[in-house]
């Protein structure tokens, strides 16, 4: 089988990428536009792997993008490809449509136009907005209407409509899953908790928003990743499945966690002015994968915290190559230097 994976580059799809390069003997095309969130050297093991390609290019570039399904005849598509961060999304949301929308929209006419025989989303369980922080019963299942709170999730909202409109107007075969805050190895140090450690371990200011209140469930990538490789393989064709990991935090105590765990003073926490449209709580049930797929997640909070801290104890160059912008000059050194 050959699988392409957009967005491979990033945080999730780097990671789904080594999970099927070293669970299968598939081939696997990462397709990325390298964007300030895409980072080539995060792949520098697949590069070895002469099962692997690097493709460089964008999801809403309707030619490009078709001149590349008709030469490598991909199998399946998983779209992990989108602008995915709110702050950014709130301050220019033009991206997110046209990455978001129009490029799912590109993909999806490829994958109908060259039979692809497995097209899947790769979503949040933002789309769903949120819910109250009292409400502790309370969680996202795959009927809970969609109620997107910011251009970004609205955004990814939008193609989840698409893709489910094409499924049912031409019979493409289509899956949607909608998962909770991933953490663990390559998070992009923009994100709350590799800028918590890096933040920390530099004995900088961490800054939480509001009050910190806010509850997310968290789910360790690799978790993630078993769990899409679940679907598109043994998923039923058309259907939504939610990724939870049961791993409730306020984003207070994440910040806690990791101090603790680093040895680092507490009195390093600045609390920041709230975001707009900030949801309060993210709570997904994931009974829906477990009872079809027999999938639920493996790493409890504290275990993977621990593992997360200690992968970037171990790859500070990596991160401070981000956090300083030097790793834009990877793909220049592999490609355009050759």
């Amino acid at each position: 089988m050959k699988i392409l994976v957009t967005g491979g580059a990033g945080f999730i799809g780097s990671n789904f990428v080594y999970y099927q390069l070293d669970k299968y003997n598939d081939e696997v095309i990462c397709l990325d536009l390298l964007t300030y969130a895409g980072n080539l050297s995060t792949l520098e093991r697949a590069l070895q792997n002469e099962k692997f390609k690097f493709i460089k290019g964008d999801i809403a570039d309707r030619k490009f993008i078709y001149e590349l399904f008709e030469a490598e005849k991909p199998d399946v598509v998983v779209n992990f490809a989108a602008e995915s961060h709110v702050d950014r999304s709130i301050d220019s949301p033009e991206i997110f449509l046209r990455t978001n929308i129009m490029g799912t929209g590109v993909l999806l006419d490829a994958c109908r136009k060259y039979g692809i025989k497995r097209y899947h989303q790769v979503s949040t369980d933002e789309v769903y907005g949120d819910l109250p922080l009292e409400a502790a019963d309370m969680f996202f299942t795959e009927t809970t209407p969609l109620h997107a709170s910011s251009p970004y999730s609205a955004s990814k909202a939008s193609a989840d409509l698409l893709v489910q409109a094409y499924c049912r107007t031409y019979g493409m075969p289509v899956t949607i899953s909608r998962c909770s805050n991933n953490y663990g190895p390559y998070h992009f140090p923009e994100k709350l908790i590799p800028l918590m450690i890096a933040n920390a371990f530099n004995n900088k200011p961490l800054p939480v928003y509001g009050k910190g209140e806010n509850v997310r469930d968290w789910l360790y990538v690799k978790d993630h990743c078993e769990a899409i490789d679940l679907i598109v393989r043994k998923g039923k064709v058309g259907e939504v499945y939610n990724i939870g990991g049961h791993n409730e935090r306020t984003n207070l105590q994440v910040v806690e966690t990791i101090l603790k765990e680093l040895g680092k003073s507490r009195e390093l926490i600045e609390f920041v002015t709230d975001r707009p449209g900030h949801d309060r709580r993210y709570a997904i049930d994931p009974s829906k994968i477990r009872k079809d797929l027999d999938w639920q997640p493996h790493t409890l909070f504290d275990e993977g915290i621990k593992k997360t801290i200690d992968w970037y104890m171990r790859h500070k160059k990596w991160w401070e190559d981000i956090m300083n912008g030097s790793y834009r000059n990877y793909y220049n050194k592999m490609y355009n230097d050759r």
